[in-house]
């Protein structure tokens, strides 16, 4: 059986036309999984509803043997940490105590978070490379250094399952660099899975384990990056004639020709 899977879940919004259809996969523990499609194939709607921000219409997930659905919102959130692409905070806290803030899953009711807390989020963020934030007020950053912030605080709840959402796109190279350096090592040392959605297909290389292609809803292909990001399977997941990969030193590369 697999650490985490997910059973031909679909969802609709509303009474609307299925968004999700019939999708399947499983990931072993210690692994990094990349979602990947098109605008609108439902790469968002997964990840949320694996955060258990949404009820699938129909199928199943389970986690370690347990059916997700049964699991209470304060025993999924010591498991599994959720990184939606808006996720800056508004009001003029220091970065600390933004990711001291993730650590509310640990706490009991109306305990305040203490020495120990404290050392695990600024562990975070030295883990992604944003330590040097730790006392300015998250209002004075810029986008990227926000987004390091609020990553910071998903590692800070020590989830075993961690959910990003596009997590690289107000980040420069050399922090999309740091993050997945940082979920690599998080990955090899801790045994951290995580599931990353994103257009960037340069991040994938040889640092993910598995990708899983979404076309229209539906599972288009799952397997390791050199079998996914192939030139006949992106032009179809993408819709795309133009669109290539190659390789480089061994890793996989994609472009689109003028």
């Amino acid at each position: 059986m697999a650490w985490f899977e997910a059973r031909a879940l679909d969802y609709r919004y509303a009474q609307g036309p299925l968004v999700v259809r019939g999708v399947s996969f499983a990931l072993e523990r210690g692994r990094l999984m990349a979602v990947i499609g098109a605008n609108g194939s439902g790469k968002s709607t997964l990840l949320r509803m694996m955060a258990g921000l949404l009820r699938p219409a129909a199928g199943e997930m389970r986690l370690d043997g347990r059916a997700l659905a049964a699991m209470p919102p304060r025993a999924r959130a010591r498991e599994i940490a959720y990184v939606p692409q808006a996720a800056l905070p508004v009001f003029p806290f220091a970065a600390l105590e933004v990711v001291l803030s993730g650590r509310s899953p640990h706490l009991g009711a109306f305990a305040f978070e203490g020495p120990r807390d404290r050392q695990k989020a600024l562990a975070a963020l030295d883990a992604i490379g944003a330590a040097h934030l730790a006392a300015r007020r998250v209002t004075d950053l810029s986008g990227g250094e926000r987004q390091m912030v609020v990553l910071a605080r998903a590692l800070a709840q020590e989830p075993r399952l961690l959910l990003l959402d596009e997590p690289s796109a107000a980040l420069d190279l050399k922090h999309r660099a740091g993050l997945v350096r940082a979920l690599a090592r998080l990955r090899d040392e801790q045994g951290l899975t995580a599931i990353l959605v994103t257009h960037d297909l340069g991040l994938l290389g040889s640092t993910f384990d598995r990708v899983l292609a979404l076309r229209c809803g539906e599972v288009a292909a799952e397997d390791a990056p050199d079998k996914v990001l192939e030139t006949g399977l992106l032009a179809r997941i993408y819709d795309e004639p133009n669109v290539r990969a190659g390789r480089i030193d061994g890793r996989a590369v994609v472009w689109v020709e003028a």
